[in-house]
């Protein structure tokens, strides 16, 4: 299936869980003769190895939270790397708001894992667990060392909640089924890049009347936006979600702490 507009994946995942590597896997052999990959690093992602796999970078950024980036026009499916040091969800909210208008079609949201780094720094269980929220494939990578019983572990914590994310194992910078994982299907949790009638639509200057309309007669009273019914209102994803002083009800630590 091809879209009117250039497939779009975001890359999630911490910097050195080996993204760029295992991406340049999944471009080299799970795209077609004619598709044109475009990959674009996060305005902090700094320079890697496996950049050189990857051919002509260019980058994304966030300013004020708007979302800037210039793809190449011939790209039929364009890779956005989310910077691997920053809270994945300051990114990827500003990104569902811009998606609803922006010139491509989201194919998926993958996640590389660091399960090392996991594995040694349980704190960063809450960091990985809003990563594969909002992902529908999931990549074990940086396994050397990591105890088979955490592996089992970290498995069944998704496979218990029913995540329906695809998870498979990288090797050597490698998966099974490249194209099975770039395959536009979305099996995430979240619905924040799910299209529905509301997008695009600001209330904040709404008010909503309670009579019948009928001509001549009183509107009735109007509603503020706030004073709606919570099942008639767009659904807020729950990382999104923020508390009445403006800090966000699930909270994320600082990967930023715990890498080099």
């Amino acid at each position: 299936m091809t879209p009117d507009r250039p497939w779009l994946y975001l890359i999630l995942g911490s910097t050195g869980s080996g993204r760029r590597e295992v991406l340049a896997d999944l471009i080299q052999a799970g795209l077609g003769t004619d598709d044109k990959a475009a990959v674009l690093l996060a305005e902090g992602e700094r320079a890697d190895p496996a950049d050189a796999a990857l051919g002509a970078l260019g980058r994304w950024s966030l300013a004020d939270g708007e979302v800037r980036l210039e793809a190449p026009a011939e790209a039929t499916h364009v890779f956005l790397v989310l910077d691997g040091r920053a809270n994945p969800v300051e990114q990827l909210e500003p990104l569902s708001i811009w998606l609803r208008t922006a010139p491509f079609e989201l194919a998926r949201v993958l996640c590389v894992v660091d399960c090392a780094l996991v594995e040694k720094h349980p704190e960063l269980l809450a960091w990985q667990d809003a990563c594969i929220h909002f992902s529908d494939a999931v990549l074990l990578n940086r396994r050397e060392g990591v105890a088979n019983k955490w592996m089992s572990e970290f498995r069944r914590r998704y496979v218990e909640k029913r995540y329906p994310c695809l998870m498979e194992m990288v090797k050597a910078g490698r998966v099974k089924n490249p194209a099975l994982l770039l395959e536009p299907e979305a099996r995430r949790i979240s619905h924040a890049f799910d299209a529905d009638e509301w997008a695009g639509i600001s209330l904040a200057d709404v008010e909503i009347g309670t009579g019948d309309g009928g001509e001549g007669e009183d509107d009735g009273e109007t509603i503020a936006p706030d004073q709606l019914d919570p099942d008639d209102m767009p659904e807020v994803d729950p990382y999104f979600e923020r508390k009445p002083g403006g800090y966000r009800v699930m909270t994320v630590p600082d990967i930023g702490r715990f890498l080099a």
